[in-house]
């Protein structure tokens, strides 16, 4: 058992919560609390009363998860707000959320560990916003045919733009929605990009600056980041963790 406080402010701590400015209504950190103490954790992608009622069935109070609940609030608590919160607080389950610092963290982040499924290293980084990076951008030497292959034994679903070079040098990594992303490909000098979904329009762009584009699914390309500061706090703390998976197939 460990004081719900002192996970919290690890967790602050490690992915340097109050550095980044998020998108308006993130709130990012503890979003709702339970009595305070805290005996299993929880990883999931998404705040839903789904994910909810699976993380309070198996145990869990305290449930770290990359998109929280407050990006439109104020809102009613009516209806499956107030369910979302009704099966927390019955469950003694607290929510902590973490979006953007745990895109860019550095060795926890969900983009430095896509890079590291393919043998790659985090380079340098991208998508720089107020001063702190999302994505980041990895040297690599590879044929664009094994970088596919490679992300087919991942990803369950990976849809592939291959307009670019056959042979990539370099590779950039947006977790998520990489709509961002492939302006700045060119001042990254990155020819191919592996994120988790465009809109339909990024196709003529990639056939008219010859880039390979890969989206292997938003939520698959971001149960990373949640997993890793679950299972780091969870050896820090002596505590047992578990993924709580809705087997989201966007």
């Amino acid at each position: 058992m460990a004081r719900l406080s002192d996970l919290v402010a690890y967790c602050d701590t490690r992915t340097r919560r109050a550095a980044f400015k998020d998108a308006p209504g993130a709130w990012n950190g503890l979003q709702v609390a339970n009595e305070g103490r805290v005996t299993k954790i929880g990883a999931a992608v998404d705040a839903g009363v789904e994910p909810f009622r699976l993380a309070t069935a198996a145990g869990v109070d305290f449930l770290i998860v990359h998109h929280g609940m407050y990006w439109d609030m104020p809102r009613l608590v009516t209806g499956p707000v107030y369910d979302r919160f009704a099966t927390l607080i019955r469950g003694n389950c607290a929510l902590y959320s973490s979006h953007l610092p745990l895109d860019g963290h550095p060795e926890i982040g969900n983009n430095a560990l896509l890079a590291a499924q393919l043998g790659l290293r985090r380079r340098r980084p991208f998508l720089v916003r107020d001063g702190e990076a999302i994505g980041c951008v990895a040297d690599a030497r590879l044929e664009r045919a094994a970088l596919k292959t490679k992300l087919e034994t991942l990803y369950p679903r990976v849809t592939a733009i291959e307009c670019g070079p056959a042979r990539i040098r370099r590779i950039a990594f947006c977790s998520g929605a990489g709509n961002s992303a492939v302006p700045e490909m060119a001042a990254a000098g990155a020819d191919t990009l592996v994120t988790g979904e465009l809109r339909e329009e990024w196709f003529n762009r990639a056939q008219e600056e010859g880039l390979n584009l890969f989206c292997c699914g938003h939520y698959a390309t971001e149960v990373h980041g949640v997993q890793a500061l679950a299972a780091e706090l969870a050896r820090r703390f002596r505590l047992p963790w578990e993924f709580i998976s809705t087997g989201n197939p966007l």
